[in-house]
């Protein structure tokens, strides 16, 4: 089936019908019938977490759960456009897992859980386009690493959602389907690159979803949605699929509701990967049990937050300003012991990044040359192979990817190697040394995951620059290949939007943000005696 709204290009839905039930708190449980049609609770709205223990209770099934969800995205993705694609095969693959469950199978925690999956990483039964018309249409012949994980653990792949185009850009407008609209406010974007995978969990499309962060494409959706996002350690979990834009920043992440969901989400996708020359051999523990200790505690005890004073922006936004720092409060009337920090190179991270992203986007694009895969454009007449790739990325490659490609080939041509790239790579080990001398002093970094709550569709895309600026405060731990998390910190006051914490940790120090992210998360939800997640608009279902 296409979709209506032909300028965002095809997409491929799921036979369901539209779901018009009415929206309830994802924590709701207790003896309700959890049947999907006839049920007082929504499936759609319960944390993957609490979905694992009705169906490891076989209280439901992953039909129905998987049900719900595709009937959640048939009544309201028409509005919110979180997807490109939606899987035909997710109520089969569902039936599988609850034969298997029926059977006595030993099932990990999420099987039979629904997931979506951001455009960006290979599939080898969904089209895989990275957001761009030069791979419309185009199926991989293989499952990204993190795909095939998802597989063996049994979770549900709904679809592939929407995102900026080769993961350029911070709003998803630059897809070339079509934006993406933020379910808190519809005329609004939800951030970027990933902004389908965000806004699919925050309109309760799926309980989760995975994302990749190259300068905060998982963080910056999470904060401007009201859900949560993680960036792991760099080489923590394996890039094998993820198409690539820069090779020494990408990071694919989990995206989910609830700290605890993004644990169980990276428990599964996270470890070494041998076809990942980059991952690590590190033997991580539960990132699920760091994040229930967390959660337990409620408190901070003795744990040294550092405030990054370059990161705590005048120019931000007021409500995100004072959302902050009340946070801050928060945290300090909990036990923690708030240091403010300096990491004066910060200063230059922006810079550097729209150096060094755009070398490597320059370098791995060159493969889409027309000759092997994806979209050719043969040109009138005819002419040299030379001819129809031109003519094949002038059609195929949108504006911002046109931009950072022809930054990213003059930073590295003969003669300005050294003065661009070469001196941007010597601000990002500046940068490193930074977050070293950092944390010798504290246990983890806090700072806005974003300077801004979501700004209105089409404000900034004719501003390069200010577009940019959206990462400002994501972008060093990318440089530095430390783990960053986005959590909701509160509404602003002047527009009732969401506001993010993002949370820094160490390398390799990931259970460790998982753990303080929790109590964190607990200690603002019981300030708030809700979650936030629970405080969004409802949106308009389709008949």
């Amino acid at each position: 089936m296409t979709d209506a709204r032909s300028s965002r290009g095809p997409r491929h839905a799921a036979e369901t019908t539209p779901d018009s039930r009415g929206a309830t708190d994802r924590d709701l449980t207790g003896t309700a019938d959890y049947g999907h049609q006839t049920g007082t609770v929504d499936l759609t709205r319960l944390s993957a977490a609490s979905l694992s223990e009705l169906l490891h209770a076989r209280e439901i099934s992953s039909v129905e759960v998987t049900r719900a969800h595709l009937d959640r995205i048939a009544a309201v993705d028409g509005d919110v456009h979180a997807f490109l694609h939606v899987s035909r095969d997710a109520i089969d693959t569902a039936e599988g897992v609850d034969v298997l469950r029926r059977s006595g199978d030993q099932l990990g925690p999420l099987a039979g859980i629904p997931i979506a999956i951001k455009d960006v990483l290979c599939t080898l039964d969904m089209p895989s386009t990275a957001g761009s018309r030069i791979l419309e249409g185009w199926i991989p012949p293989y499952d990204a690493t993190v795909v095939r994980k998802l597989r063996e653990a049994f979770l549900i792949p709904l679809g592939k959602t929407n995102m900026d185009e080769f993961a350029m850009g911070s709003s998803t407008e630059h897809s070339a389907f079509g934006p993406t609209h933020n379910p808190w406010d519809l005329d609004r974007i939800p951030g970027g690159s990933g902004g389908g995978s965000a806004a699919a969990v925050a309109a309760f499309e799926s309980p989760l979803a995975l994302g990749s962060d190259t300068g905060g494409s998982i963080r910056q959706p999470a904060a401007v949605t009201g859900s949560v996002g993680v960036k792991p350690t760099y080489g923590g979990v394996s890039r094998y699929g993820a198409i690539a834009l820069a090779s020494s920043l990408d990071q694919v992440g989990p995206v989910a509701r609830t700290v605890i969901d993004a644990a169980l989400l990276h428990d599964v996708i996270g470890g070494h990967d041998p076809r990942d020359s980059t991952s690590l051999r590190d033997a991580w523990p539960s990132f699920a049990a760091a994040a229930r200790a967390g959660q337990l505690k409620r408190n901070l005890n003795g744990v040294k937050v550092g405030v990054v004073k370059e990161l705590d922006a005048p120019g931000f936004q007021a409500g995100v300003h004072q959302r902050f720092h009340e946070t801050l409060d928060l945290l300090a009337s909990n036990g923690a012991e708030i240091i403010e920090v300096s990491a004066p190179n910060f200063e230059y991270a922006v810079a550097a990044y729209y150096l060094i992203l755009p070398a490597e986007a320059s370098s791995n694009l060159a493969k889409f040359d027309s000759v092997r895969f994806g979209l050719r454009v043969n040109p009138v007449g005819g002419g040299t192979v030379e001819d129809v790739m031109s003519a094949t990325r002038e059609a195929g490659f949108g504006d911002e990817v046109k931009r950072r490609v022809i930054l990213g080939t003059y930073a590295l041509s003969a003669g300005y190697y050294d003065a661009y790239y070469g001196s941007a790579q010597k601000v990002r080990t500046l940068i490193q040394r930074d977050f070293a001398a950092a944390f010798e002093q504290v246990d983890i970094l806090v700072s806005p995951a974003a300077p801004t709550t979501a700004f209105k569709i089409g404000e900034k895309v004719n501003d390069p620059l200010a577009m940019y600026l959206n990462d400002v405060t994501t972008i060093p731990a990318n440089l530095a290949g430390i783990p960053g998390m986005g959590l909701p910190m509160g509404l602003a006051p002047e527009d009732g939007l969401p506001t993010g914490l993002q949370i820094m940790a160490p390398a390799r120090a990931d259970a460790r943000l998982y753990e303080h992210g929790a109590a964190i998360e607990a200690l603002l939800e019981d300030s708030w005696g809700r979650t936030l997640i629970s405080q969004a608009p409802e949106l308009k279902v389709s008949k």
